[in-house]
């Protein structure tokens, strides 16, 4: 089995907590695991070391601020907080973390992160990305679903089976629900930076998404100007880590390897 560290990282006296798998040399290509609006590093269960064992790349897993065991967030997330992550945090987690070849993983609100950090050209430039159900425009289905979460959050059970997964569970949820349901976040769209991207990139988008339609990949296919590769599963929502586990993962598994090679 590869070795496992767990630890924090400081920003700006934030702490950040990160799990890392394998070997970490520096100069080895790493899998970075960017998580969902309402993620963390437990949260991805035990996807990531499934794919470092099909892989025999190292991984390295971290908590967004609010998320897991981070520090919370002081105060409400502002419009562009998706580019800030990309721009500003991830940037300094991965020097932090000495990683210098990267192979993004993504999944909602990260791979909506990964996108901005490929189009800005930042350092160092992701190998390839896969994607699981990206958004890259706000639209109806996706206020629809946030809002559902929101009376599951107050009325059954939501909050406590978040409750596992982050020290601060409302901060968790709050953060991600307000901004994402203010009114102007209604007309939130990263599709003018799309055509900066020129990193190779597989997209895994369930049918049934009840956070995002299929026009989230056909924006992403149509704008970027590097290799789009699309996987849509039947009979899976909104997490296709879970939900199409061994298709998820051979998936990933066959792209990186091709995409490792060209590079």
């Amino acid at each position: 089995m590869p070795s496992k560290e767990d630890g924090f990282l400081i920003i700006d006296e934030a702490r950040f907590e990160y799990r890392r798998i394998g070997d970490n040399k520096p100069d080895s290509p790493t899998l970075v695991f960017l998580h969902e609006g309402l993620g963390s590093v437990s949260m991805w269960k035990e996807f990531p070391e499934q794919l470092v064992e099909l892989t025999g790349l190292n991984a390295f897993i971290y908590s967004r601020q609010s998320y897991g065991k981070s520090s919370p967030l002081p105060s409400p997330r502002e419009k562009d907080y998706l580019v800030n992550e990309a721009e500003n945090i991830l940037p300094k987690i991965l020097k932090l973390a000495g990683i210098q070849q990267t192979l993004l993983v993504g999944h909602s609100d990260g791979a909506s992160i990964a996108l901005l950090f490929a189009a800005a050209s930042l350092s160092p430039r992701p190998l390839a990305m896969a994607l699981m159900a990206p958004h890259v425009f706000n639209e109806k289905l996706c206020i629809e679903g946030i809002r559902k979460a929101k009376l599951a959050f107050e009325k059954a059970d939501l909050r406590q089976r978040l409750s596992v997964y982050h020290e601060d569970v409302d901060n968790a949820f709050w953060r991600w629900n307000d901004i994402w349901l203010a009114d102007d976040f209604a007309d939130w769209n990263i599709e003018e930076c799309l055509s900066n991207i020129n990193t190779s990139m597989l997209i895994i988008q369930g049918e049934n998404d009840e956070y995002g339609s299929k026009s989230q990949v056909e924006s992403i296919s149509q704008h970027c100007m590097g290799k789009v590769d699309t996987l849509f599963l039947a009979d899976c929502g909104h997490t296709p880590f879970r939900e199409k586990n061994k298709q998820t993962l051979e998936a990933i598994r066959c792209f990186f390897k091709e995409n490792i090679s060209n590079n």
